[in-house]
Parts: structure tokens; sequence; C-alpha cells
């Protein structure tokens, strides 16, 4: 009986970021798009999507998905960022939007999170569609 126990506990955590990343497609392809537009306001006080445009005081976030945190040209980032070894995708995205300063101790961007799920997804499938995606 302990030996089923342990399988399918193992089973069950191999699983998990399998149905994690199916939750977020799904959340993504469900997303509002204007709603993200309207969160993105928020954003744009500290970063831009259009390719070309100089950095705020956060890096421009044009091609960030399928980056590596903390390498976009002439921005000077954290050590606690360069040194995270993230590559920026809609997954790594989303759990850094959620609580930005959990995901990376000692980030530099003043931003407490999205908590709310189809806010996050709804920010990062309008993100996807205006440049975040290169």
């Amino acid at each position: 009986m302990r030996g089923l126990v342990a399988l399918a506990a193992a089973l069950a955590a191999l699983s998990a970021p399998v149905a994690a990343a199916s939750d977020l497609d799904a959340r993504i392809a469900g997303a509002n798009l204007k709603r993200g537009q309207l969160l993105f306001l928020v954003c744009k006080g500290c970063h831009d999507l259009e390719a070309g445009v100089p950095h705020k005081v956060g890096p421009n976030l044009h091609g960030v998905v399928g980056r590596r945190a903390g390498t976009a040209e002439g921005f000077r980032y954290s050590e606690a960022l360069a040194q995270s070894g993230i590559v920026w995708t809609p997954e790594t995205l989303d759990g850094f939007l959620r609580q930005p300063g959990a995901m990376v101790r000692g980030n530099g961007m003043a931003f407490a999170g999205i908590a709310n799920d189809a806010d996050r997804a709804s920010l990062i499938a309008w993100m996807l569609a205006n440049g975040a995606g290169g």
C-alpha cells in the first residue's frame, strides 16, 4: 500500500508542471486583450514594448519572451535578476508578475505583483500580441 501511495505522489509531482502550463495556456487563450492593455498602463511608466524605444526606469520589453533575464543591452539590472538564470517565457512571466520579490529576491522592480490569475494572463497575452514575443 505504501508503495502505491509513493507512486501516486511521484506521478502527481511529475504532472504538476504540465498542468500548470496547460492552465496558463488556457488562461491566455481566454484572455481579455482590452483588460491586458489597460493593465499594461501600470507597466508603461517604467517599460515599453516598441522596438527601438530607449529604456526607462525599467528595460524595454520588446522581444523579452525567449530572452535570458538581465540581458537587455544598455540596461543596468540588479545583480539578483542578472544572476537569476531565468529565461522569460509566458510561464516565468506569470510567476514573476504574480510576486516579483518572491520569485527573485533582491530584484529592483518596485511592483507588488498581480494576484489575479486572469489579469496576469490578460496582461501576458496583450504583451505577446504587442511586441513581447519579438
